[in-house]
C-alpha cells in the first residue's frame, strides 16, 4: 500500500476558489502523487456548512464551502482525519453537514462520535493481506466529545494507550494521527516526546502530530516513525498568517509492505491564485535543511532549549495567570472573562505545557537547598 498522508487543511478563506472547482489552480502539481498512491489522508480542520451558528470559544471559528469536499475527492483525497479543535466550530449542525457532504462524494472520515465511547473507533485501511488501523486524536482544545456528548475522539493516556494496543492485536500496523502540540512552535515539549514514545512502545507504527501549523523534527524511535509536527498542507490566505513556517508543510509518504518505509515531500503555499504546490529549488533546500536541523535536536537534546525558550515568550500566559485583567499582552482580555480565558489554557494539553515551563516550582528550578 502506498498511503499518502496531509497535514492541516482548512480552505475556510477561500471558499470562492472551490466554488470553480479548478484543482490544478489550488493543488498545482500534487493531485499527480494523489492518483498515484492507494489512499490519500488529510486532516480537515473546518466544518462544510451553511450554517452561520457559532459554538462560543476563545479564537476563530472556521467554515468552508460544502463544494470543499467534491474538489478534494477530484484533486484525489480518500479518507479525512476530523478530530481536531475546529470540526465543531459550528455545532452538530455543521459536524452533521460536514460528515453528510464527505460521505455523498466518497471520502471516508474517522475522529468523531456521537459521544466519548462512540469516537473510540479507528478507520481500518487494507492493501492486500496487510491491514492498518488509523487513530485519530486531538487534545482538549474545544470539540472533543464527551460521556453524553457529540464531538471529537480526545486524546487520553490511558485510554489511548490501550486503543492502540488493541488495535496492534487486530492489525498489521497502527498510524496514529495526534491533534496537538503548541501552535506555532517547531519544537516538541518533554511531554509530547514522552507521549509519542509511549504510544510507539505500544504498538503505534507511526505517530503523526498535527495542529502546530509547522514543520518539527523526526526520530526513529524504538522502531516506530515519530513526526513532531507536520506543518500545514492547505491553509491558504490565512489573514494574520504570511510567515514560511506557516505556509510550508509535509506531505508524509508511506510505503506499507512487511515493514513501513517513510519520505517526507515538502509543499509550499502560492498566491495569485491560493494554492500549494511541490516544493521545489531553493524553497526545498531550505525547508529540507530547517528540518535536518530540527531532527537533530532530538538526537541531541537541544529541543529542549528550543522549547523553553519558545515559552518565555509566550507573555500571555504569564499575564493570563498573574493580573486578572489580562494586560495588554493578553489578546484574549477585552473579549473574555478572566475565568474562560484561564479555563482555555487549563483544558488543553499544549497550553499545560506552556504553563508548567514557565510557572516551575521552586524544586524543578532546583532552587532548593537539599543536602
Amino acid at each position: 500500500m502506498r498511503l499518502l498522508i496531509g497535514g492541516d487543511v482548512c480552505p475556510a478563506n477561500v471558499s470562492d476558489l472551490f466554488e470553480k472547482g479548478d484543482v490544478e489552480a489550488l493543488f498545482g502539481d500534487v493531485p499527480e502523487a494523489f492518483y498515484a498512491a492507494d489512499r490519500v489522508l488529510i486532516n480537515f480542520e473546518c466544518s462544510m456548512t451553511e450554517s452561520n451558528v457559532k459554538i462560543k470559544k476563545i479564537g476563530p471559528n472556521l467554515k468552508a464551502t460544502p463544494k470543499c469536499a467534491e474538489v478534494l475527492r477530484k484533486a484525489g483525497v480518500t479518507d479525512a482525519a476530523l478530530s481536531n479543535n475546529h470540526i465543531f466550530d459550528y455545532g452538530v449542525r455543521g459536524v452533521l453537514d460536514t460528515i453528510s457532504v464527505l460521505e455523498k462524494v466518497g471520502i471516508r472520515h474517522t475522529g468523531l462520535g456521537k459521544d466519548y465511547e462512540d469516537a473510540r473507533k479507528n478507520l481500518i485501511m487494507e492493501a492486500g493481506d496487510k491491514t492498518v488501523s488509523v487513530i485519530n486524536v486531538c487534545e482538549h482544545e474545544y470539540c472533543y466529545a464527551l460521556e453524553d456528548r457529540m464531538g471529537a475522539r480526545p486524546f487520553d493516556p490511558l485510554d489511548t494507550i490501550e486503543d492502540i494496543r488493541d488495535a496492534k492485536t487486530k492489525s498489521d500496523f497502527v498510524i496514529v494521527l495526534y491533534h496537538g502540540g503548541k501552535e506555532q512552535c517547531e519544537y516538541p515539549s518533554p511531554r509530547l516526546v514522552k507521549m509519542c514514545r509511549a504510544m510507539v512502545k505500544n504498538g503505534a507504527d507511526v505517530v503523526l502530530c498535527q495542529h502546530s501549523h509547522c514543520i518539527g523534527g523526526y526520530e526513529m524511535w524504538g522502531g516506530g516513525h515519530i513526526l513532531y509536527g507536520q506543518g500545514n498542507f492547505y491553509f491558504c490566505n490565512h489573514p494574520s498568517q504570511t510567515s514560511v513556517k506557516w505556509n510550508t508543510g509535509l506531505l508524509v509518504e508511506l510505503e506499507i509492505t512487511d515493514e513501513i518505509k517513510i519520505d517526507f515531500l515538502p509543499v509550499e503555499s502560492v498566491t495569485n491564485p491560493f494554492g500549494i504546490r511541490f516544493a521545489s529549488g531553493e524553497i526545498k533546500e531550505e525547508i529540507m535543511k530547517r528540518f535536518a536541523f530540527l531532527t537533530k535536536s532530538l538526537v541531541d537534546g537541544t529541543y529542549k532549549k528550543g522549547w523553553h525558550d519558545f515559552c518565555e515568550e509566550q507573555l500571555g500566559y504569564r499575564k493570563c495567570i498573574e493580573d486578572a485583567d489580562g494586560g495588554d499582552m493578553d489578546i484574549y482580555a477585552e473579549k473574555y472573562t478572566p475565568n474562560e480565558r484561564f479555563s482555555h489554557y487549563l483544558f488543553c494539553e499544549a497550553h499545560q505545557d506552556v504553563l508548567r515551563e514557565i510557572f516551575k516550582l521552586p524544586w524543578e528550578k532546583r532552587d532548593l537547598d537539599v543536602k
